[in-house]
């Protein structure tokens, strides 16, 4: 079977899966990263005392962050496929002490493992962007959610990176055409509105961030590596083509000029309070409206 351009939809099958433990405890680390996921938890009005449900939690580090929120009387639930990385988040939960009221379990995005409406928050963070199924996932969020509860996404998109290089087409070619081999949709970010608002949800709200570094952090010098490593992988580029578009990154962060942003959307709803809308719900009622159309002319409309 071949490998999806996208290593994070399969982590466990990566030559070395611990290294993406170290890749996002790293971003998770980096101040404008932490500073821009803090805003948008701050955004879902997350409150003490709440459940809420991370999907896609990785290590852990978002989860980490919602347990604090909740407090003793709150719990959060964090869901992913991967051993590694839920093996790494149970680990990292106890050291800080946080394990009473945070767990993780392994399941599929697409077909969480709990029961509906037992949330008063379903989140994910950076993570539609990965999903083979995203419309399904999003089913799910909203499944477990209960009414009058918040359904919230955050995620990057990648058409709106910039990055101060001396080598503009190079630059945009590395851009544009690896998110497009990675991703079925890497403008993910600006279609969150649009998605809950289709899934029936009210009140829907947009915040709009910006991930700004003015120093080659580690963690932005490794995505912007295994950028160039993507585009020498996929044939759009030769490795020494790579290796002068990497140094250039370095010497203008040397120099103190070095500059790379882009943009992150968050967007949140509320579950509505109706009767439920499932398929079968929703074909009953459109047979009574039936039912009394015909009635109105005069006919008798059921058999």
């Amino acid at each position: 079977m071949a490998t999806h351009p996208d290593p994070w939809r399969a982590i466990d099958r990566q030559p070395d899966p611990a290294r993406y433990v170290r890749m996002m405890e790293s971003r998770g680390q980096t101040p404008t990263q932490a500073r821009l996921r803090r805003r948008f938890l701050r955004f879902c009005g997350i409150a003490p005392g709440w459940r809420v449900v991370e999907v896609g939690a990785g290590s852990g580090v978002v989860a980490r962050d919602l347990a604090r929120m909740v407090g003793p009387r709150g719990h959060v639930v964090g869901v992913d496929r991967s051993r590694v990385l839920l093996a790494a988040a149970r680990r990292r939960a106890r050291e800080e002490g946080l394990g009473a009221r945070l767990e993780f379990r392994r399941g599929d995005a697409t077909a969480l493992p709990l029961g509906s409406g037992r949330f008063d928050c379903a989140l994910a963070v950076t993570v539609l962007l990965h999903v083979a199924r995203p419309l399904a996932m999003l089913h799910e969020l909203v499944r477990v959610t209960r009414p009058g509860g918040v359904v919230a996404l955050q995620d990057q998109d990648f058409g709106t990176q910039v990055l101060d290089h001396p080598d503009r087409e190079l630059t945009r070619l590395i851009f544009e055409r690896v998110a497009a081999r990675m991703y079925p949709e890497p403008f993910s970010g600006r279609t969150l509105v649009r998605r809950l608002v289709e899934l029936g949800l009210e009140r829907v709200r947009l915040l709009a961030d910006v991930y700004q570094v003015r120093s080659l952090d580690p963690f932005t010098h490794s995505l912007l590596g295994r950028r160039a490593d993507a585009a020498v992988r996929f044939g759009l580029i030769g490795a020494a083509r790579a290796s002068r578009w990497i140094a250039e990154i370095e010497r203008a962060d040397a120099a103190g000029h070095f500059v790379f942003t882009f943009n992150y959307y968050g967007a949140a709803g509320v579950k509505p309070r109706a009767v439920s809308t499932s398929p079968a719900r929703v074909a009953g009622v459109r047979q009574a409206g039936a039912r009394a159309r015909g009635r109105r002319g005069g006919l008798s409309g059921a058999r």
